[in-house]
């Protein structure tokens, strides 16, 4: 079953093809690596499946919906971590209680996740989450992810404030999921992530040059 699905894509921005022609489709099962140098698109065709772009060419269905149009319905579909965690002001006890009214994601089950990476909350329940370490931050969104479950889960860079404990903690968390989904890794590291995935994506000047399953 397709979850995503982009035909033809194009994205100018300053009139340069950011996303140039970009035809691919994901389906529920598959784990892919997405790879390619700085500028290749990557991020850019991550956003746009998350709605924040209009294309100027193309179309992008996210389990039937449009990313723009329907983007509610299309992020109750996705979990996606950045690169660089936002600079939420909320304290850790409010992004929880904020988190499970928004996605119905239990609190009880984000600590859970967390714990298995070894992140305790409740001794950091009242901290600004601005003002956890970075380390901190990623196990924290790394857990509200998981515990919504989601039909795509989208991880920009995922272990790159991670030790490398804190890094097989996450492989195993990502290893014992019991639902079905599909999940993207923007990654510069194909080792990294080798274990977990099945198709390898290769981006390049906006373009998929590379896709093949591994």
């Amino acid at each position: 079953m397709k979850i995503v699905e982009a035909k033809g894509v194009t994205k100018r921005f300053m009139g340069a093809k950011v996303l140039d022609d970009v035809t691919l489709d994901i389906k529920i099962g598959e784990q892919i690596a997405m790879m390619g140098p700085n500028g290749a698109g990557k991020t850019t065709l991550v956003r746009a499946i998350l709605g924040f772009y209009h294309l100027d060419g193309g179309r992008i269905r996210v389990d039937g919906y449009n990313p723009v149009k329907e983007r509610v319905k299309v992020l109750e579909k996705i979990s996606f971590i950045p690169q660089l965690p936002p600079p939420v002001k909320l304290s850790v006890s409010e992004l929880l209680t904020f988190v499970q009214r928004s996605t119905g994601a239990r609190k009880e089950r984000i600590i859970s996740q967390a714990e298995a990476m070894e992140l305790d909350i409740e001794k950091h329940v009242e901290k600004p989450f601005f003002k956890l370490s970075g380390g901190m931050k990623q196990k924290l969104l790394i857990a509200i992810a998981l515990a919504r479950r989601s039909r795509l889960l989208v991880f920009d860079e995922p272990t790159a404030n991670l030790d490398p404990k804190a890094r097989e903690q996450f492989y195993g968390l990502l290893e014992s999921l019991d639902y079905e989904h599909a999940s993207i890794f923007i990654t510069h590291r194909l080792e990294e992530v080798e274990g977990l995935v099945n198709r390898k994506i290769y981006m390049d000047l906006g373009k998929v040059v590379e896709d093949e399953r591994i």
